[in-house]
């Protein structure tokens, strides 16, 4: 169950993004930029991957420099609504025009403050550049030639969402001296497969916290500036994905920590990348380096860290569609539907009104603002 305080952080962040919108990938240079928008993946997964639509493939201008192996390269974001940050996969396929059907491999996992470390939003227009830059490179494995490069965000606050850009890639040769006894194919082998949940998959992930993904891969950085949790529901290979989300703690740098005892799991292989870590830019939170830990016991539901204002009291009620928000009968309150098919209500905003599981100002006429708050997972 959320928090009271998350509670309203996640309202405020829905009724500001109304006018922030939300984020898109800067650099690499995405593909279809006349068609690409800002918004998140359909909850039902219909356009994935990378925002499936007419255009989705167009160049548009999307020329990006050669990356060399093992060269550092930067991953930047443009977009006001960063939603408390969260956490982020870079991947690759050599699939020339993606289907839901392709194998993507995980090159480089950020966990925490991706696409800022903010707790709330960056700025407010979408256009805005601030958001923290990121270092990555082209591991050893990977073989020179065309690529598409995909960056999946998954919000700490807000609606449920995944948001995927796709753009196109040359990978070329790095130094003899980095190539020199690299195995390719045991090194290919290495990549996990790219994290997925909020499209309607069966795995979703817990608000408030770091997503921590099942299989980060072999490169990752981690941040702890807010808690990490595991994701909900059937969420692939490596870990036991709990009911309620949580992991018990924020861990500590270059551990995905819990209070909670670990459960017997496969010791994870130790994170030794074969490239030398990228110096990160100025702008860029000093991440640190390491392997996954094995999955937490579930833990108990959250309580709410601050009771709801005197003489409103959260009522209880059920629903159908876990994940997404949900108003009372009197549209007087809002909530999310957990993974047992249950929902806790709390106020909506003052001067809004819940419609359709979204807060509106209260009186406008013609009914929903498009992509005003959901409560808790508000944008």
């Amino acid at each position: 169950m959320p928090s009271f305080k998350n509670v309203l952080v996640a309202s405020a962040i829905g009724l500001a993004s109304s006018v922030t919108a939300h984020m898109k990938l800067l650099t690499p240079t995405p593909f279809g930029g006349s068609t690409l928008n800002n918004s998140p993946l359909e909850a039902s997964g219909s356009d994935f991957p990378c925002k499936q639509r007419p255009g989705v493939y167009a160049v548009d201008g999307a020329k990006n420099p050669p990356m060399a192996i093992g060269a550092p390269q930067t991953l930047s974001f443009v977009g006001g609504a960063t939603h408390g940050g969260g956490s982020c996969q870079i991947s690759l396929t050599t699939d020339k025009n993606p289907t839901k059907d392709t194998k993507w491999q995980v090159i480089h996992s950020i966990i925490g403050d991706c696409p800022s470390g903010s707790d709330g939003n960056q700025g407010e227009s979408p256009t805005d550049t601030g958001a923290t830059k990121f270092q990555y490179s082209i591991p050893d494995g990977i073989k020179p030639g065309d690529y598409i490069l995909a960056w999946t965000w998954f919000n700490r606050i807000g609606n449920r969402e995944m948001y995927m850009n796709c753009a196109p890639i040359t990978v070329t040769a790095g130094s003899k001296k980095r190539s020199t006894n690299v195995d390719i194919t045991k090194r290919a082998d290495s990549f996990p497969d790219m994290f997925k949940a909020n499209i309607g998959n069966g795995c979703t992930t817990a608000e408030g916290g770091n997503v921590l993904f099942p299989d980060p891969g072999p490169s990752v950085e981690k941040h702890d500036t807010f808690p990490s949790k595991e994701p909900v529901g059937s969420c692939g290979t490596g870990t036991s994905a709990s009911t309620d989300g949580n992991t018990g703690g924020t861990g500590s740098t270059g551990s995905s920590g819990s209070g909670a005892a670990p459960a017997p799991a496969p010791t994870p292989a130790p994170v030794v990348p074969s490239a030398p870590a990228a110096s990160p830019s100025a702008s860029t939170p000093a991440p640190s380096v390491a392997a996954p830990s094995p999955a937490a016991s579930p833990a108990a539901p959250a309580t709410p860290e601050s009771p709801p204002p005197a003489g409103v009291a959260p009522s209880q009620g059920s629903c159908s569609a876990p994940g997404q928000s949900v108003c009372s009968p009197d549209g007087k309150q809002i909530g999310t539907c957990d993974p047992t098919n249950h929902v806790t209500f709390f106020p909506v905003a003052q001067g809004t009104v819940c419609q359709g599981g979204y807060m509106v100002m209260a009186g406008a006429s013609g009914g929903v603002m498009k992509r005003s708050a959901k409560f808790a997972y508000g944008h």
